[in-house]
């Protein structure tokens, strides 16, 4: 589909229905066990009984029908770089190295950075994009946009040395916007966000060699390094890894978060509700689905607009209902309160309770399959962004210059198509589960009354362990949410904090989690601090951009102390992982010296010296390191161990 700005024409694709096997459309018992090895998430199951029933295709039968795997390219051994191959390390038949002469240890190495740089660049591409936002605003011409929190603008403006005085917050913002735009290519060899970081940490990455010298260099320098003949020694090309994934850490995904908190307002502790069960049979339901909430934040706006209310009422509807997906849906989560339908692999159920009249995808985690699943209901797609165009959608192009006259066609368009629902198609499932959400640093700080000294106290009195950053995505290898929840259960029975981002926030959120109630799952000492001060065990910081609030509260409590990050009692992992992002994220964890547990193996175990080195060696380098291990009742006894051991060397 071609088509000009403002042209929207849509280009439906046919429905497609999977061929089954006539016993897996007829045998209950057999449904029902797929069903159960699929999810945890009890609404997400009635849906999915939908999709196996009627033949309508999941993420779920895709992968089934690529099994079984490429052992090469699972053990990233395979190797497609340049037009000499492509080439495979097969020891059994004297293949032990590719046609440029590059051995199994140097085709990991190179696949894994060019994973690692993907994940880095997207996340930091998304931060470039809130940041140009912030100047459009200044300068006048973004359509709709504020500066909502102008004490957090100043804070990051004397941050940066830029003067603050009287002056005003267009201005302000627009001195803030080009220092920061900098960051992405600066000449100055240092990002400046990175100066958060303890001392102590900042000293290892410089005798490391992996000081984050701006956004953009670590990214283009990882894609040249990958380069047939230039990377050749695997140690080399991995280190450089860290340092491109911390410039994602501490430069692009920081910015993405610090500015969005201004522009948006920075999250404060509020009330909400997820689960697919948030959608409404008679209202007007439209999904917001990615990672970006510049555009989020006009449709917000829009759904408020008297004109388009009324039009919803001629058509039959009591309202107009936002839903978030994925992290489009934990920043308004976190800002707004907007219910939540679910995470990653619920994006197509969503659509599949027949309720959904439009979907609204930006960019990130959007499955290109979704218009397929739309042509078997109502539901219009609707893509936004120029980098993510969506054969079969309907494509909206959206700028700031036209944020709020886009914002508006879009819901028109949902309100307009709400009557063409087919109320035998129409399922919700279950009830919506309340979640407590919204703790940004600043909000933490808060609620522990303005310092952190009462968290450090809990911690130094034994009353909490510890605390882990449960982050990451789904994956059909594990189990839906089953490694979230299981292993956040898992950790805070055992005293010990658990902070969560994207869709594994998501995953507590429907598991009831995110409650001060699930107190009650927590052991003696976590309970009773969470009770004190009415949390939850399990504190939701955002989307995966916001992985970065995790690294900022490490080092707010490293400064405390006078520690460097590896010293304190803390852990991350990545239970259901599936993203090139995550890989960047996993990474700038182990690079500001947080011991990380995987849940799914990385494409590495071709190479026993890499594996070595991710898991062992890098203890040498960062004083942290990367352990894998599926069951996540394993992994909290990894993660419980570390802890232990870090409490033991600063006597506590």
């Amino acid at each position: 589909m071609t088509k000009k700005d403002g042209d929207y024409v849509h280009s439906r694709v046919a429905c497609t229905i999977l061929e089954r096997s006539k016993m897996s459309l007829l045998n209950p018992a057999l449904i029902a066990e797929k069903v159960e090895e699929r999810t945890i998430d009890e609404t997400a199951k009635p849906m999915l009984r939908i999709t196996l029933e009627t033949g309508i295709e999941t993420v779920w039968d895709r992968f089934e029908m690529q099994q079984p795997p490429c052992s090469y390219c699972a053990s990233g051994v395979s190797c497609s770089r340049c037009a000499m191959g492509p080439c495979r390390i097969i020891p059994d038949h004297h293949r032990l190295r590719g046609v440029c002469g590059a051995d199994a240890d140097l085709i990991v190495a190179r696949n894994l950075l060019d994973t690692l740089a993907t994940g880095a660049a997207s996340h930091s591409d998304h931060g470039r994009e809130i940041v140009e936002t912030m100047y459009k605003t200044s300068e006048g011409t973004a359509q709709g946009y504020t500066i909502t929190d102008p004490e957090k603008l100043r804070r990051i403006a004397l941050e940066l040395d830029i003067t603050v005085g009287t002056r005003g917050d267009l201005e302000i913002a627009r001195d803030v916007s080009l220092a920061l735009l900098e960051e992405f290519g600066t000449i100055k060899n240092s990002i400046r966000f990175s100066e958060r970081a303890p001392k102590k940490t900042r000293e290892i990455w410089e005798s490391a060699g992996i000081t984050p010298r701006s956004v953009d260099r670590e990214v283009v320098e990882a894609m040249h390094r990958i380069h047939m003949g230039v990377g050749a020694d695997y140690v080399n090309v991995l280190l450089h890894g860290l340092r491109t994934a911390l410039s994602d850490g501490w430069g692009g995904s920081l910015m993405a978060t610090e500015v969005s908190d201004i522009l948006f307002g920075t999250p404060e502790i509020n009330t909400s509700s997820v689960n697919l069960g948030v959608l409404k049979e008679d209202h007007v339901n439209i999904a917001l689905h990615g990672h970006n909430p510049v555009l989020s934040e006009m449709i917000v706006r829009a759904a408020e607009d008297a004109e388009l209310l009324a039009l919803a009422t001629e058509n039959g509807a009591k309202g107009i209902n936002l839903v978030g997906l994925c992290c489009t849906g934990n920043e308004l989560l976190m800002r707004k309160g907007i219910p939540q339908a679910g995470n990653h692999f619920n994006q197509e159920l969503v659509i599949a309770t027949g309720a959904l009249d439009v979907m609204i995808v930006d960019y990130q985690c959007i499955f290109p399959s979704l218009p397929r699943t739309a042509s078997c209901y109502h539901t219009h797609i609707v893509s936004t962004s120029p980098k993510s165009r969506v054969p079969g959608s309907l494509h909206y192009p959206f700028h700031p210059e036209s944020a709020m006259e886009t914002a508006r066609a879009i819901v028109r368009l949902a309100v307009e198509n709400y009557p063409n629902r087919l109320a035998e198609n129409v399922h919700i499932p279950g009830e919506p589960i309340r979640a407590v959400t919204g703790f940004s640093v600043e909000a933490i700080q808060t609620a522990l009354g303005g310092t952190f000294a009462p968290l450090i106290e809990a911690i130094a009195d034994g009353k909490i362990l510890g605390a882990v950053g449960v982050v990451g995505c789904n994956n059909p290898k594990v189990k839906h949410d089953f490694g979230h929840v299981t292993l956040t259960k898992e950790l805070i029975k055992r005293d010990i904090l658990v902070v969560e981002t994207g869709c594994a926030a998501i995953a507590s959120g429907k598991a009831g989690l995110l409650l001060p109630g699930a107190a009650d799952l927590a052991g003696h000492g976590l309970a009773s601090v969470c009770r004190a001060l009415n949390i939850p065990p399990v504190l939701h910081m955002g989307s995966c951009v916001d992985c970065s609030r995790i690294l900022v509260l490490a080092a707010a409590l490293a400064n405390e102390l006078d520690v460097g990050i590896d010293q304190l009692p803390l852990g991350g992992a990545a239970p259901e992982w599936y993203s090139q992002k995550a890989v960047s994220i996993g990474s700038y964890f182990v690079a500001s010296g947080v011991y990380t547990v995987l849940g799914v193996m990385p494409k590495i175990t071709g190479s026993e010296n890499v594996t070595n080195l991710l898991t062992n060696g890098l203890c040498g380098v960062v004083n942290a390191s990367f352990a894998v291990e599926p069951d996540p009742l394993l992994a909290a006894d990894l993660l419980e161990s570390h802890i232990r051991h870090k409490r033991q060397n600063l006597g506590i």
